[in-house]
């Protein structure tokens, strides 16, 4: 599998093919319209993810130390957004998770053109994942 280094590095490049930032909206839209749809039973309150204005859900599992990651939103561009994070996250050991420095997200520009409610929730799932990848590489379940 590829190091968090490694699939960062290939989202700016698949971002830089797409210099228009309507280009690159759709290209969030369809990462989150091929985003696998998360199981009914993981749609629950404790999933919910907060600071968010669009409803996310996010599922996470520790497996040997490593975070396993489902998502799922009603707004396209948050799913988007979630999709990048799972293929990101989903696979990784939880310390690398904890300590990753998330520098896609200036590389290509989404820090700076996404709504500041999009970026709260951006910021908000990206907070849940670290939290739970420092309580999964401590060893909790």
């Amino acid at each position: 599998m590829p190091t968090i280094n490694e699939i960062q590095a290939q989202i700016v490049e698949d971002f830089s093919f797409l210099p228009q930032w309507d280009e690159r909206y759709a290209y969030l839209i369809e990462l989150g319209q091929k985003l696998n749809p998360l199981p009914e039973a993981y749609r629950i309150e404790e999933n919910l993810v907060r600071g968010c204005q669009s409803t996310v859900w996010l599922h996470r599992e520790c497996r040997d130390g490593e975070l396993f990651l489902q998502a799922d939103s009603d707004s396209l561009i948050v799913k988007g957004l979630a999709a990048l994070l799972m293929q990101v996250f989903s696979g990784q050991p939880a310390e690398e998770v904890e300590n990753t420095d998330l520098t896609f997200l200036s590389a290509t520009g989404l820090n700076k053109h996404l709504s500041s409610q999009r970026a709260n929730g951006l910021l908000a799932m990206i907070d849940e994942i670290k939290t739970f990848a420092k309580g999964c590489a401590a060893g909790d379940p």
